[in-house]
């Protein structure tokens, strides 16, 4: 396998599903709804993203700023890419894409809450969601 790594390269929402459906994430992604995941993407302003000649095995889908903060809201590999540092070096490439004093924030999928630590990540004791039908208080 020759991976190569491609930043702003892009892709369908069909090739963002199905690698969605090759990896973990797919059961935490509307992956039922293209135009949303179209959206994701169009919206989207930092992608990396990792093939295998023409088959699509890793993204790293973030919104940033470029200067502050990253948010990294999709990292997903091929689960028969995995271990092979893919995941990493879309993370390694994201990052050299940010500005000397921009961070990576992500909400890890449960699958992938050991993975971050080892990567040198540190846990954050405060993170908040608001779902879209939930109106504020």
């Amino acid at each position: 396998m020759h991976i190569i790594y491609k930043t702003n390269e892009p892709i369908s929402a069909a090739q963002f599903i199905d690698l969605l459906q090759r990896s973990t994430l797919a059961a935490r992604r509307p992956v039922d709804d293209p135009a949303c995941i179209q959206g994701m993407l169009d919206h989207a302003n930092l992608l990396v993203t990792a093939w295998d000649g023409e088959t699509l095995v890793g993204t790293a889908r973030s919104l940033t700023d470029f200067h502050y903060a990253c948010y990294l809201s999709d990292l997903a590999v091929d689960e028969a890419c995995q271990r092979q540092g893919i995941g990493r070096e879309l993370m390694q490439r994201t990052q050299a894409a940010l500005g000397p004093r921009c961070k990576i924030v992500l909400l890890a999928a449960p699958a992938a809450v050991e993975y971050y630590p080892r990567l040198g990540l540190e846990r954050h004791p405060s993170a908040w969601t608001l779902p879209r039908h939930q109106q504020l208080r």
